[in-house]
């Protein structure tokens, strides 16, 4: 019934299977993947014909992981898996990004690629595992695919580079990598790292690169067993449209990539392109889409050639030189830190807002229920741009643009025990023309030091480009958006003085080689100090006092037999703490609490309830409290917190005392002395040996009665508990 098929291997120290013609045998590639415990299946299926005005390649990639692979249901109202979360968006784009480039152009057909999480040991990422499966499908499926490519992940510890590390050894290390490539060159970079060298990045990159090769030559053994007949191709020759379409406009693109000003430019091409329509204006729609596709071809012609042939560049700058910045700090008056961004025309928004741990963003995946007390979020309006379109809930490339921002600063921040708070970078663009992203990055360090966050050091970013032709290439530092599109490599370094925190590559191309990449980190690094000195020029260290629209948290630590006081039957006893007080209060399982408001005299009302809960009385010591009961025999005060004490008539005053209720109301406020606590946690008070004005002890001037004993006469005791009256000696 099925005709399957294996490869098997070690590699990393765990088996990696990949198995076809078992499962989903209607899609035209399909793969099982197993590494370790951990299971994707990956299909493929690709329309047969193109959709008629189709100039653009569809390619669509699903990431999706499925609860039951971990053993667990889904938290929350909906018990099943719903739209995409944020790691299933980051993770599809990551198997998107290698794949993409290796598919010919001119082939518009539609493609999906689908991958689930069938089975998760919690050690094997699923990602890795995915683009795997990925690549090993679209092997199989006779797609013209320019493939295979494979992915491993690297980790870096006590200066040695461990392939494929569990989650363990990734919390440990300083490095978080991975890389995906072809057999001859390195095709994606994705990382988080905490302030490595350009070199020891570097090293991980190749390192990862050739740890990928085993993997490679089992998807080539599969497809040569299990491949489908490959499509044929027909790539039409465009030369002689293309050499009309220069002799017509060709000095007109030129001129027009002359104008340093981006809305200039655009003018000046898109009057160029309305010059060009009329030698195609009686030709069919196919052709005329065809004509747009080769202006845009020529264009990049144009730039590249000049880029290459004497360092020319759009606007006008050499290959190393990063565009003007300004950078202001404070922008917002009421925001808990904020900067405004700016280099060349790309600016940004950034704003930070602190937070206590009930804001902590709540994250339901196969490795179950955690929190994240870091939040940074991106946004890219249309008017960045100078266009009109949609606005709303951010989309793919939002998201990825965030995590990469995230992943720049996260490496820097403070522990959560050093600074307690819940914090929230929020990244508006308001200008785009070249790397938002890294502007994102530059803002967010700037933003998070206005609000007074201690970061290790500042963290700035840049975007690199490269024109690569044959054997001769360019590096370009702070590449513009034209030189992004035309260009073949889109790399993004961030980092501090001390090392780079996140590389992030993307190409165009087949890939690229190991002294590119050299140069591209080497120019990065010389880039990034210029901006770190810009950056420097606004705020060079964390503000010591925070904003005052900020909460202030102070932390205090109660015994873990006490806790349970804290909070109070149903939580009644921390509510009313935070509806009296108006400070937020927030208790862990160990025994910290934290007290949070913008308000210190509300913080210090708060700590002083919960100190008056937790703490024990002391015999001899002088408390201020509160009247909360009267009874014939005297009354109860409430001393510390939620403690009261009984003050017996006989110690209200040293004067005989008839009725209680003569020299005492309830509320009153009375300071009284702790005479004892019995076995069973009840205490004896009293006001009269305490100065009631200044609180001062007082002096016992009462004479004992016979015998030691300074009890009032039975007859003052009140009734018997059985009700027959005054007791008797």
């Amino acid at each position: 019934m099925f005709n399957i098929h294996k490869q098997e291997l070690e590699w990393g120290g765990r088996k990696l299977t990949l198995e076809t013609g078992r499962i989903a045998r209607q899609a035209d590639g399909a793969v099982l993947a197993t590494y370790g415990e951990t299971v994707v299946l990956c299909a493929v299926t690709a329309a047969k014909s193109v959709k008629e005005g189709q100039d653009f390649f569809p390619l669509t990639v699903n990431y999706q992981e499925k609860y039951s692979a971990a053993g667990r249901i889904p938290g929350g109202f909906f018990k099943r898996e719903r739209g995409a979360t944020e790691h299933e968006t980051l993770t599809s784009r990551l198997i998107d990004r290698p794949l993409r480039p290796l598919f010919p152009e001119g082939f518009y057909n539609e493609i999906n690629v689908i991958a689930q999480v069938l089975s998760y040991d919690g050690e094997n990422e699923a990602d890795m595992v995915a683009m795997i499966a990925a690549s090993a499908a679209l092997c199989l499926s006779g797609v013209p695919f320019m493939g295979p490519i494979a992915s491993a992940r690297v980790g870096y510890t006590d200066g040695e580079y461990i392939l494929n590390p569990t989650k363990a050894q990734l919390a440990e290390g300083r490095l978080d990598l991975v890389v995906a490539g072809t057999h001859d060159a390195v095709m994606m970079v994705e990382s988080e790292a905490k302030e490595l060298s350009e070199d020891e990045m570097l090293g991980a990159v190749m390192f990862a690169h050739r740890g990928i090769q085993p993997v490679i030559k089992a998807i080539i053994a599969l497809a040569e067993k299990a491949a489908k007949d490959p499509w044929d191709l027909a790539i039409p020759d465009n030369t002689e449209m293309l050499a009309q379409i220069k002799k017509a406009v060709g000095k007109d693109i030129t001129a027009a990539y002359k104008l340093t000003k981006k809305s200039e430019r655009q003018q000046a091409l898109a009057e160029a392109k309305a010059k060009m329509k009329p030698l195609f204006a009686d030709a069919d729609s196919a052709t005329q889409q065809k004509a747009g596709k080769l202006f845009k071809k020529l264009e990049g012609e144009i730039v590249r050639g000049a880029i290459l042939k004497d360092g020319s560049r759009i606007d006008g700058r050499d290959t190393k030189t990063v565009r003007q910045i300004e950078a202001i700090v404070g922008f917002l008056p009421r925001t808990h830190g904020s900067a405004l961004f700016t280099r060349g025309e790309t600016q940004a928004i950034v704003t930070t807002t602190l937070g206590t741990a009930d804001a902590e963003q709540m994250i339901d995946g196969l490795d179950g229920l955690r929190y994240e007390r870091f939040m940074l979020h991106y946004n890219f309006p249309p008017y960045s741009v100078g266009e009109v379109g949609r606005f709303g809930a951010p989309s793919r490339r939002d998201i990825g643009h965030g995590k990469l921002a995230w992943r720049a600063v996260h490496g820097v921040l403070p522990t959560k025990e050093a600074f307690p708070y819940t914090i929230r970078v929020l990244s508006d663009i308001t200008e785009s023309n070249g790397s938002s992203s890294m502007a994102t990055v530059c803002g967010a360090s700037l933003a998070m030091m206005d609000a007074g966050v201690p970061l290790t050091r500042p963290v700035a970013g840049i975007a690199m480009g490269l024109i690569l032709e044959g054997k001769d290439f360019a590096v370009l530092s702070d590449i513009l958006g034209d030189e992004d599109h035309l260009g073949d490599m889109d790399f993004k370094v961030a980092g501090t003085s001390e090392g780079v925190t996140a590389l992030q590559m993307d190409i165009k191309i087949a890939g690229i080689t190991e002294e590119i990449m050299k140069v591209a980190l080497d120019q990065a690094k010389a880039g990034r100090a210029h901006i770190l000195g810009e950056m420097a020029k606004a705020l060079d260290h964390t503000r010591e006092e925070m904003s005052a629209h900020a909460p202030r948290i102070e932390t205090m630590q109660v015994p873990k037999d006490k806790i349970r006081d804290v909070i109070g039957t149903g939580g009644k006893v921390i509510r009313e703490i935070v509806a009296t007080t108006g400070a937020k209060v927030d208790i862990e399982d160990d025994g910290t609490v934290k007290i949070a408001s913008s308000d210190p005299e509300k913080i210090a009302a708060a700590r002083k309830w919960i100190e008056g809960i937790t703490q024990e009385a002391e015999v001899g010591k002088i408390y201020t409290g509160k009247v909360v009961s009267m009874v014939d025999f005297g009354a109860f005060v409430n001393f510390m917190g939620a403690k009261d004490g009984l003050v017996h008539i006989s110690e209200i005053q040293n004067e005989r005392v008839a009725v209680v209720k003569d020299v005492l109301s309830e509320g009153q406020q009375v300071k009284v002395k702790v005479l004892g606590i019995d076995d069973r946690g009840k205490v004896r008070l009293s006001m009269r040996l305490v100065d009631q004005e200044t609180g001062e002890e007082l002096p016992d001037t009462r004479p004992p009665r016979e015998g030691g004993d300074d009890r009032p006469p039975r007859s003052d005791r009140g009734p018997r508990r059985d009700g027959r009256g005054p007791r008797r000696d």
